[in-house]
């Protein structure tokens, strides 16, 4: 199924969307985000899985008070546990966010807010459901947070040229537990890229989003991660 945006214009287009219609996902979108998931597992060593026509797990308490509304379909983020598998959830859980947005469905990481006990996810020996991305049509299209300066968000040895600016700006978008945005970036000598987790919980998670956000943005280039 052909996108209708870049990956950049998804970034700007996409933010969180908690409420959606009671409208089943058409099957050419479900094929092709299972196809990217697939994909994105092989390549990680995942274990990420597409559950649909699935509401249970968003009809509790801690849903509702969420605001969740009408989740029947999302991504169960399973994994082993660990700071390096955390990470790639992040990055290769955004990618499937980016391609849903792209396809026309909204989105929104859950952490919380949730019964995990009720989810028809597979977990397997030594395995954890890290989170889920919930996915549907957004009764709305959400609404932009406030995000740090940009400043805020790197550190430089050198003057930041276009590229490592883009790329931030592309960063500085990414979502992130609670909004608190502690990831920091570093550029160093020699076209270098460095890129730390803040604090707090899902702070390995976060980190990979925005990588995933700052590769897009950067583009491909003279540039690399140290």
């Amino acid at each position: 199924m052909k996108a209708k945006m870049t990956l950049l214009e998804a970034i700007q287009a996409r933010h969180s969307v908690r409420t959606y219609k009671a409208e089943k996902i058409g099957e050419e979108v479900l094929a092709a985000l299972e196809a990217e998931l697939e994909e994105n597992n092989r390549r990680a060593g995942l274990s990420m899985q597409l559950r649909t026509e699935e509401p249970e797990a968003f009809q509790g308490l801690m849903a509702r008070m969420g605001g969740f509304e009408n989740v029947n379909s999302y991504i169960a983020l399973v994994a082993k546990e660990g700071p390096e598998w955390e990470e790639k959830l992040g990055y290769r859980g955004q990618k499937l966010v980016l391609l849903a947005q792209q396809l026309g469905l909204n989105s929104c990481w859950v952490a919380a807010t949730y019964n995990k006990g009720k989810s028809g996810a597979t977990v397997g020996p030594g395995e954890k459901l890290h989170l889920a991305i919930a996915l549907g049509y957004g009764q709305n299209q959400g609404r932009l947070h406030k995000n740090k300066d940009l400043s805020a968000l790197y550190v430089a040895e050198v003057k930041p040229p276009e590229w490592f600016l883009l790329g931030m700006r592309a960063a500085q978008l990414a979502p992130t537990a609670m909004n608190r945005q502690s990831f920091r970036f570093a550029l160093l000598e020699g076209n270098r890229v460095a890129a730390e987790p803040g604090k707090g919980g899902n702070g390995r998670i976060d980190l990979g989003i925005a990588k995933l956000h700052f590769e897009i943005g950067a583009g491909e280039g003279d540039w690399r991660w140290a």
